[in-house]
């Protein structure tokens, strides 16, 4: 469903490095990184928003260059910081965007409508952001979208909103014909949701893979201050402290390290540690 190969872009202080993923249908893959890792500059560059210097792109097994205008009737995108005119009632902007789309379905429309309880006679900033995500979804939706791009659509929501917008999103994918790409930085979300996760770091892919996969792969290391030096080397990073040190390693070299501490990561844990490169507690 979604191929991107050696997707190459440079700006003076920032470059994506040969970004390279996957996602087959009737998945969730959670493409996360901290703040500036280059989730957003992907995605951009990913939907020719952005010019890449390098790489490719498919979507449903065509380029997406030589192919945007039918491919777009086919994915849906919410970007982060986009927002349709505030001041306009959310009927008349579903009443401009759906002369875009061949596919569209009134019907399809008026029962999401309902099913997220929104007032067509509403602006859109008489919305909350919960419900600006389902406005979204609504549209994308009902023109029958099976590629769904969301950049940081759970941001700034309550645990409540951000729940049931996952419920949504697990429902979407169930028949296996739809995809959710979903870029965030909250951990505890796609714990419940992801089925792949996608992680950069830097402009650079570190992992793409199952999520049980990577939390396999990983183990937090604990130990004392003289068993720090020794292990040094082989952790992805660390944090010290008088008492001792806790740490990110890969499970193949943790399994080889005797006295030592060893529990699962979170994937909280794992994009903490890449940013902890020898830094002290």
């Amino acid at each position: 469903m979604l191929s991107v190969q050696n997707l190459y872009k440079r700006y003076e202080k920032f470059q994506l490095k040969n970004v390279s993923f996957s996602l087959e249908p009737g998945y969730i893959m959670g493409f996360v990184g901290r703040n500036g890792a280059g989730k957003t500059t992907t995605l951009k560059t990913m939907l020719n928003l952005v010019h890449a210097d390098g790489g490719s792109v498919k979507m449903f097994g065509k380029d997406f260059i030589q192919n945007e205008l039918a491919v777009k009737q086919r994915i849906s995108f919410m970007l982060s910081g986009i927002h349709y005119y505030p001041k306009r009632k959310i009927k008349d902007i579903a009443d401009v965007v759906k002369r875009f789309y061949d596919e569209w379905d009134d019907k399809t429309y008026n029962d999401y409508l309902k099913r997220f309880d929104l007032d067509t006679e509403k602006k859109v900033d008489e919305l909350s952001e919960g419900m600006k995500v389902k406005f979204n979804l609504a549209l994308a939706l009902s023109h029958n979208a099976t590629l769904l791009i969301l950049d940081e659509p759970l941001n700034g929501l309550d645990p409540v909103s951000r729940d049931d917008l996952i419920e949504i999103f697990q429902e979407l994918i169930e028949n296996g014909d739809r995809s959710i790409l979903l870029s965030t930085h909250i951990m505890s979300d796609l714990e419940k949701c992801a089925d792949y996760i996608t992680f950069i770091h830097d402009g650079a892919i570190i992992e793409s893979c199952t999520k049980d996969d990577l939390i396999a792969s990983y183990r937090i290391v604990k130990g004392t201050p003289a068993q720090f030096d020794a292990l040094t080397e082989k952790m992805v990073g660390y944090k010290t402290n008088a008492f001792g040190f806790t740490g990110l390693m890969k499970a193949d070299h943790a399994s080889h390290c005797e006295g030592i501490n060893l529990e699962p990561p979170t994937l909280e844990d794992i994009m903490i540690y890449y940013d902890k490169r020898g830094t002290k507690k």
